[in-house]
């Protein structure tokens, strides 16, 4: 799948209401329902984790099931793993000038445009077949 596609696919979910541990465009999405579903995972991706607290590592594990990680610079299209607090790790879809991603506090997708607030920890791509 092209950047372009899936870029394409995150855009056409900005809207869709927030739910914790949502797979669902019908009846919600997080923020790594959102990206799993931009990417077209077609398989079960884990839930049990919590709005806040956790590791990175267990993030990145989720997104090593449908991305390959890379150390360059974010790319459009990439998943970038983000620590906004000390204590929250978030997961979007860089476009190249914006990120969507699935916001809690305004219980939906959104589409943010700028920097990225907070660390970025790492980025994924699409893996390549």
């Amino acid at each position: 799948m092209s950047a372009h596609d899936i870029i394409a696919r995150a855009r056409a979910l900005v809207d869709t209401p927030f739910r914790l541990h949502g797979r669902d465009p019908k009846t919600g999405l997080d923020c790594v329902g959102l990206c799993a579903c931009a990417y077209g995972v077609n398989g079960p991706i884990p839930t049990g984790y919590a709005l806040k607290g956790g590791s990175a590592t267990g993030y990145g594990a989720l997104i090593d099931s449908f991305a390959a990680r890379h150390a360059g610079a974010p790319a459009p299209a990439d998943v970038l793993l983000i620590q906004p607090s000390a204590l929250q790790f978030h997961m979007g879809i860089w476009t190249g000038t914006s990120l969507i991603h699935a916001h809690a506090g305004l219980r939906k997708v959104v589409e943010t445009p700028g920097q990225v607030a907070g660390d970025v920890l790492g980025c994924w791509a699409a893996k390549q077949d």
